[in-house]
């Protein structure tokens, strides 16, 4: 069972958020402020944080970078009513991974955590062997056998989603969501733009091939 763990000082809301999270059929850990939350963490395996910022004793931004310090690499959603590009900009610096702003929409929380739950995964799962292709997630490169290719980090993670799920139909605005977040100031064209490129570098490559499902979004056609 996916383990999450929300961080929030104020108990109405903590409890509200857990319970519907609850009802997506997580495991829910709770915690008043980051010092406990940190001793939570030590005795449990937690796959997603959720913290506000202002909280007692221990805020969630020295949370955060206590956290990220240790060397865990579970996906953070930063929930708070500080809404200025200062804060947002240095939750993302000590490594949130997505930024929500109070009062928030309890069931746009629950799409934001299964959209971190998604790149989660890409991440955890790191190889991609597809005949003599190796995809490398820890270094973004694509190793045809004959050449290496360094892509940049979007053109890769989209490849990677896509060669993930062969045969699965990814609509533009699913993977706008899974690799560029949902905060992110981009649309539709951004996906096709990416879609081009690859196709570009990959174009003579007898493995796969990513076909365009019109007015809809995309897919792979994998062929080993």
């Amino acid at each position: 069972m996916v383990s999450i763990l929300v961080v929030e000082d104020n108990n109405n809301l903590r409890m509200l958020m857990s319970d519907r999270l609850e009802m997506e059929g997580y495991e829910i850990f709770q915690a008043q402020n980051g010092e406990k939350a940190l001793e939570i963490l030590e005795n449990n395996k937690i796959d997603v944080l959720i913290t506000d910022i202002m909280m007692p004793i221990m805020d969630g931004y020295q949370l955060i970078e206590i956290v990220r310090e240790s060397g865990y690499t579970m996906p953070i959603l930063m929930v708070t009513a500080k809404d200025n590009f200062e804060d947002k900009e240095m939750g993302f610096r000590l490594g949130t991974d997505d930024y929500m702003v109070k009062p928030i929409n309890i069931n746009e929380m629950v799409l934001r955590v299964s959209a971190l739950l998604r790149r989660a995964q890409i991440i955890n799962e790191n190889i991609l062997q597809i005949g003599d292709m190796v995809l490398n997630y820890n270094t973004l490169t694509v190793d045809t056998g004959e050449e290496v290719y360094e892509l940049p980090k979007k053109e890769f993670y989209l490849l990677y989603k896509l060669l993930s799920y062969p045969k699965k139909i990814f609509t533009r605005q699913q993977l706008l969501d899974d690799i560029w977040g949902m905060d992110v100031d981009v649309d539709e064209r951004t996906v096709d733009s990416h879609i081009k490129k690859l196709r570009k570098k990959f174009s003579d490559r007898e493995e796969f091939k990513i076909v365009t499902i019109r007015g809809l979004g995309y897919k792979v056609e994998r062929y080993l």
